[in-house]
């Protein structure tokens, strides 16, 4: 089951991709591996899958050692400041970098872990209180700052649209997450190539809109059945 979804998520790709002018291979595919086990992951990189993400760093540790070290590894959920120091060795991407402030401890620690983590800038497009992320209009007053930052690399943005049951309600938060990135790219003289948008129900249109990172989880595992993996040991602060 799970390597035909793989081949169908990666028609899907293409067709969308095709559809925006642009080659499957500009667009990565991150499997959203959260709560699902080590055994689970293994299938998916048997049909040929190496990045994933997961959205608890306590989670995402456990699990790392028992999986094969050439895996690519993203947090995609909002990361807790107490949380940095622990995620940035882990992680090729930080997903969710969601405030100035947290900007500004990660690059702090990155600089006292010698790193230089690769980041998404999150944008609430829509304005939900229930979300994390800049504004629109926060964000380009921290733009300036942002790029004073010089351990942190800003790839790009990210957004999460609000929750609903056709795809394309969803095309106009993605295409104003391109929109602001070009905008602010043009501003402040900076590229920002990466978009991060599109998850299992939607990113086809997160495609033709612009996505460069797409996340999927369901439609790659399928419904869960059964309990949620967690590691064994707590959760510590």
């Amino acid at each position: 089951m799970l390597v035909a979804n793989f081949k169908f998520i990666q028609e899907q790709i293409a067709d969308a991709a095709a559809r925006s002018g642009r080659r499957a291979e500009e667009i990565t595919l991150v499997a959203v591996s959260k709560t699902h086990s080590p055994e689970a992951i293994l299938e998916a990189v048997d049909a040929g899958q190496l990045i994933f993400g997961e959205n608890r760093v306590q989670e995402a540790r456990a699990k790392m050692p028992l999986l094969p070290s050439r895996l690519r590894w993203h947090l995609l959920g909002h990361l807790q400041s107490n949380k940095i120091r622990q995620a940035l060795p882990l992680f090729e991407r930080i997903h969710a970098i969601d405030t100035l402030a947290l900007a500004r401890d990660a690059n702090r620690i990155a600089g006292e872990l010698g790193l230089f983590p690769k980041v998404f800038l999150e944008v609430n497009v829509a304005g939900e209180s229930s979300k994390f992320g800049f504004s629109p209009d926060t964000l380009r007053a921290a733009m300036e700052e942002l790029l004073t930052l010089d351990r942190v690399g800003i790839d790009g943005l990210m957004t999460l649209p609000p929750f609903a049951p056709e795809a394309e309600a969803s095309r106009k938060y993605f295409a104003a997450l391109r929109e602001l990135r070009d905008a602010l790219s043009s501003e402040f003289r900076v590229p920002l190539p990466e978009l991060s948008m599109g998850m299992s129900g939607d990113f086809p249109v997160a495609i033709e809109e612009g996505a460069t990172f797409v996340r999927i989880g369901t439609a790659l595992f399928g419904e869960r059945r059964g309990k949620a993996w967690k590691p064994m040991e707590p959760e510590m602060e």
